[in-house]
C-alpha cells in the first residue's frame, strides 16, 4: 500500500481513525436508537482479520491514533485478539490505541485491554442514578458499568467518562457527576445530543446547549482553559475545586470542524469522512479486490469528498442529520 499521508481537500491532515467492530450493543440508549433496533447480519461484518488489515492500510497512510468503537466493541468476539494485534504497533506506526465502551462488559476485559497496550479508554455514562440509567439505557445495567469502571481503574487504565447532556433528563445531576468523576481520578466530557438516526422522542426537547452548561458550571466552579488534548474534539477546562478536567464536545452550539483530523469506518468497511455526512467509500470492496492499489485509491477518494463541516441542525420537530444511527457509523 502507499505511504503518502492522508490530507483532505481543505489541507487538514487526517491522523485519527475511529474503527467500528460491530453495530450491535447490549444497551438501547434512547438518544442513540429505538427500542426495537435491527442490527446487521453477522455475515456483513468485517472479520477480525479484515479489520486488522484495514487498520494496517491506514497506518501506512499516516494514521497515528486508532480508537475501536461500536455499537459496543466488547460484545464482538475476537476483540481482544484485534486489540493485541493493533497494540503491537504502538511506538512504531501508532502513537495510541484506545477504546470507547459502555462499560457493561469491561470487568471481564479490563486486564486484557491493558495488556494489549491500551492506556486509556472512554466509558459512556449518563447518570449515577440506577432508575434513571435504566430509563435512558432501557436496561438495568448501572451496577455492571460501575464494576467495569472499577476494574479498568484497577488494571491501570486511564478512564474518561463521556456523558450525553440532556435537558429534562440528566441536566440536574451533571455537576455531581463531574465531581464524582474527578473524585475517582477521571476526566469527564459532556456531549451535545446529535441528530443521528430516528429515535422515539423529539430531540429538540432534550437538546442542552453546552454553552449554557459551561456558563452554569463557571458560576459554581473556577474553570480555566486547559491545553490538554486527546486527539478528539473535546475542549477541556481545569476545575480548581476538584482538581480535575472537564471537556465539552459541541457539535450543535459551537462547530469544531475546522480542526477535524478524523475519519470513521463502519463494521462493514464503509468509510465515512464525516460523521454528519452521507458521503461514503466502500473499503471492504476495495480490500477484497486483492490489489492494494485499490485500497489506496479509495482512501484518496475519501480525502476528496470529506466536507468542510457537518450540517447538523435540531429545531422544534425537525432534526437534520444522517438517517443512520450512531451505532451503525461507530461512536
Amino acid at each position: 500500500m502507499g505511504s503518502e499521508p492522508l490530507v483532505d481537500s481543505f489541507a487538514r491532515p487526517i491522523t485519527y481513525l475511529r474503527l467500528s467492530v460491530t453495530d450491535r450493543c447490549d444497551l438501547r440508549c434512547t438518544y442513540c436508537m429505538p427500542e426495537r433496533m435491527t442490527f446487521l447480519p453477522r455475515e456483513d461484518i468485517l472479520s477480525i482479520e479484515e479489520s486488522y488489515r484495514l487498520a494496517r492500510g491506514f497506518m501506512q497512510r499516516g494514521i497515528r491514533r486508532i480508537r475501536l468503537t461500536g455499537g459496543e466493541p466488547l460484545v464482538r468476539r475476537g476483540i481482544v485478539d484485534l486489540l493485541a494485534a493493533l497494540g503491537s504497533h504502538i511506538g512504531r506506526e501508532l502513537d495510541e490505541l484506545t477504546l470507547t465502551t459502555n462499560g457493561t462488559q469491561l470487568a471481564n476485559h479490563a486486564e486484557a485491554i491493558a495488556a494489549a497496550g491500551v492506556r486509556r479508554i472512554n466509558v459512556s455514562l449518563d447518570t449515577l442514578d440506577r432508575s434513571k440509567f435504566a430509563a435512558i439505557a432501557r436496561r438495568d445495567a448501572l451496577p455492571q458499568v460501575l464494576e467495569g469502571i472499577a476494574a479498568a481503574k484497577a488494571a491501570g487504565l486511564a478512564v474518561k467518562i463521556n456523558t450525553v447532556a440532556q435537558s429534562g433528563v440528566n441536566a440536574d445531576e451533571l455537576p455531581a457527576l463531574m465531581e464524582w468523576a474527578h473524585g475517582e481520578g477521571f476526566d469527564i466530557s459532556f456531549i451535545e445530543t446529535m441528530p443521528l438516526g430516528t429515535v422515539d422522542h423529539d430531540r429538540a426537547s432534550r437538546l442542552l446547549s453546552l454553552s449554557d452548561l459551561r456558563r452554569d458550571l463557571a458560576g459554581r466552579y473556577s474553570l480555566s482553559p486547559s491545553s490538554h488534548r486527546t486527539g478528539g474534539p473535546s475542549r477541556y477546562f481545569e476545575v480548581a475545586e476538584t482538581g480535575g478536567r472537564v471537556g465539552f464536545i459541541t457539535p450543535m452550539s459551537d462547530n469544531f470542524c475546522d480542526g477535524c483530523n478524523r475519519v470513521r469506518v463502519t463494521a462493514t468497511g464503509q468509510l465515512y469522512p464525516c460523521l454528519g455526512g452521507s458521503e461514503a467509500i466502500d473499503l471492504r470492496a476495495a480490500m477484497r479486490e486483492g490489489d492494494d492499489s485499490a485500497f489506496d485509491l479509495a482512501l484518496d477518494r475519501a480525502m476528496h469528498i470529506k466536507p468542510r463541516r457537518h450540517e447538523f441542525r435540531i429545531d422544534k420537530g425537525n432534526a437534520v442529520g444522517p438517517a443512520r444511527h450512531m451505532s451503525v457509523t461507530g461512536g
